[in-house]
């Protein structure tokens, strides 16, 4: 699905990816975990293209999108969930999701909207309820749950998302990761950056750790979960199992 190959991108003379090379197989859960500056979502916006890489290859299904365009890169099938949601505020929730189907109407496929908005809202009900309301005056929880409808809309088959628990309670983190589950089940694939590394490893199927724009360690999600010096450096002295026993 995803392929990456000596990666290196930045900002002006900033160096933040040092060639890095991973792959996302179809069908998979796969997460990068690491500290805040590791350059986690410098990748994932270079994988979108809203940063430009430096060298290195970026095939998708296939087919080199390196430097492609971002709306190329979403119509490739590739869409992100960006940190913080991004919602547009003082517009409806209808209005932020129907924006992510802007690839069904370049496409003429404008019939497609309605079925797009139907299926999102069997994911989250609740979005169908605030359809008319303000995205800025949703709770935490619900504005991820459009960011997530928002990308979904383009026909994604590849998912990314970056810190998608961010500023969230335990319980919706919860909730939202069962949401990814369910979408894996589904058969889409999904690329996920995250800082709660006990949480996303408990429901991804492997991992990458990333230190200073390198990647250091990967694995089955795990052998990431039980590997000690995962523990020491990103699961905590207290660590223990996500779900709840």
């Amino acid at each position: 699905m995803l392929r990456i190959r000596n990666l290196v991108a930045g900002y002006d003379k900033l160096k933040v990816l040092k060639g890095i090379t991973l792959h996302v197989k179809e069908g998979e859960i796969v997460t990068i975990i690491g500290a805040n500056g590791a350059g986690k979502t410098t990748l994932l916006n270079t994988v979108a293209s809203l940063v430009k890489p430096t060298s290195g290859e970026i095939k998708l299904n296939g087919r080199d999108v390196t430097g492609l365009s971002p709306d190329r890169i979403v119509r490739g099938g590739c869409a992100l969930v960006p940190e913080g949601r991004q919602l547009f505020p003082a517009m409806t929730v209808r209005e932020n999701l129907t924006l992510g189907g802007y690839t069904l109407f370049k496409r003429k496929r404008r019939n497609g909207l309605q079925l797009r908005l139907n299926n999102i809202y069997e994911l989250f009900p609740i979005l169908k309820e605030r359809g008319s309301q303000l995205a800025g005056t949703l709770s935490g929880g619900e504005q991820q749950m459009v960011a997530i409808g928002r990308a979904l809309m383009a026909e994604t088959d590849l998912l990314m998302m970056d810190e998608p628990s961010m500023g969230l309670a335990p319980i919706i983190v919860k909730n939202i990761f069962q949401v990814v589950q369910s979408l894996r089940d589904q058969g889409k694939t999904i690329l996920i950056v995250e800082q709660n590394a006990k949480a996303v490893l408990e429901i991804a199927d492997r991992g990458y750790v990333m230190e200073t724009g390198s990647l250091v360690m990967e694995g089955r999600a795990g052998e990431l979960l039980n590997n000690n010096d995962v523990k020491r450096a990103y699961l905590g002295r207290d660590y223990k199992e996500f779900t709840d026993r």
